[in-house]
């Protein structure tokens, strides 16, 4: 994965908080290595795809 979709993780992360309210701590805990398994478990929770999921990190 992109350093530039990590990049800034706790701000993002705090931005997807607010967008979409269903996500805990614990989802959006990184772990480097494990960036792939966290974007896949995220897309499933919200009910989107990889690549949908993706562009929303991007564009925060």
């Amino acid at each position: 994965m992109k350093t530039t979709v990590i990049g800034y993780w706790n701000y993002k992360k705090e931005k997807l908080k607010q967008k979409f309210d269903i996500l805990t701590e614990k989802d959006l805990s990184y772990s480097e290595g494990k960036e792939k398994e966290m974007i896949e478990l995220l897309g499933y929770k919200l009910g989107i795809s990889k690549q949908e999921l993706l562009n929303i990190i991007v564009s925060l």
